[in-house]
């Protein structure tokens, strides 16, 4: 029996894969045939022939940034001339325009500033909570949570208990990049290492916050380090079952100091289907719109994905790579509905509000 034969087995009984077979699909597998199993893991876990999404917005607060990451084009220096930090004012209109279309999702992230102790997260979350009380605060990443934690003399879990009390509900997986350190140290060596970013996680899950986890593939990383970066959140989903969904999405580098090509659309589906295939503990899997565009991520139904993401009425920092690419609600269900699926808009918890 050959090793995709043996594979196809092994997820027929629903045990989970080693590293050493999910290299075997990431490097020497046929596309399709490992689009079909990750197809069929979607199917398992998803019987319905639902497709979600959820109507948010991505409210980058700042641009300020002391973490200088390679890969990123959106960062500035503090004393840039196009840096900036959004008012209190700003920030709320653009939370209205989110209500206004119905959001329930508001994703707020920016860089690690030299100046934002914990005070002003916490004064700005009351302030949302008070005025949009039935808004899913979807924000910071836990680079940031550290960062402030560090800026604010805080230890990490006293920080995130802190942001929590004052109204946030949950957390992002922003910053995960690959979790590999050797990787970080290349592309990102001022941030934070893949042990901190993942007890951020396991601190939010054990006071009862849901997070998604996230990958960036496509910049320096090797297949083995995609592999190790899967198993590292399936552990963490073993022992925290905190994650509601994965999302990885490819590396943009026009305008960054890294530089480079754009991962290929197969390269993008293999990774996207291996992911579905070996979190088989985590629920749901998120086609990347953003940086793919939207026949990919309809391709993307049939390789894994249950879910389209958000509507994301704002997104600056893919953006400032050069890719712009935009969906309406609207958009989002046609693209569904031609796949031959049932759009459903969800809130944060991927609980279903609508369905179309």
């Amino acid at each position: 029996m050959g090793d995709l034969a043996r594979i196809e087995k092994k997820r027929q009984r629903r045990e989970a894969l080693s590293r050493e077979e999910a290299l075997f699909l990431l490097e020497q597998a046929d596309l399709i045939a490992v689009g079909k199993l990750a197809n069929a893991v979607r199917w398992e876990k998803h019987p319905q022939s639902r497709v979600t999404f959820v109507v948010d917005r991505n409210v980058n607060y700042t641009n300020v940034c002391q973490s200088k990451c390679r890969f990123c084009a959106f960062y500035r220096d503090a004393g840039a001339p196009d840096a900036y930090l959004l008012s209190e004012e700003t920030i709320l209109n653009k939370i209205q325009e989110l209500a206004d279309h119905g959001g329930t999702q508001l994703l707020m992230q920016g860089g690690l500033h030299p100046e934002l102790r914990i005070e002003w997260f916490e004064h700005l979350f009351r302030t949302i909570k008070k005025r949009f009380p039935t808004l899913q605060v979807h924000s910071l990443s836990p680079a940031e949570v550290i960062h402030i934690a560090n800026l604010s003399g805080l230890s990490m879990p006293a920080c995130l208990e802190r942001l929590q009390a004052a109204g946030l509900d949950s957390v992002p997986g922003g910053g995960a990049e690959v979790l590999v350190d050797e990787v970080r140290q290349e592309i990102s060596p001022n941030k934070i290492g893949w042990r901190s970013w993942a007890e951020v996680m396991r601190t939010a899950h054990g006071l009862g916050m849901r997070t998604t986890a996230t990958m960036m593939f496509g910049s320096r990383e090797k297949p083995k380090d995609i592999v190790e970066h899967l198993f590292r959140i399936r552990e963490i989903q073993e022992e925290t079952k905190g994650f509601t969904a994965f999302i990885p999405w490819t590396f943009q580098p026009d305008n960054t100091e890294l530089g480079g090509e754009v991962a290929t659309g197969v390269e993008y589906l293999k990774v996207l289907a291996v992911s579905r295939i070996v979190l088989d503990n985590v629920d749901n899997i998120q086609a990347s719109w953003v940086t793919q565009g939207a026949k990919m991520a309809q391709v993307s139904l049939f390789f894994g994905a249950n879910d389209l993401g958000g509507t994301m009425l704002e997104e600056n920092v893919v953006a400032a790579a050069g890719v712009r690419f935009r969906m309406s609600q609207q958009e989002i269900i046609a693209l569904a509905k031609e796949a031959g699926f049932v759009p459903a808009k969800r809130n944060t918890l991927y609980e279903i509000l609508e369905e179309y």
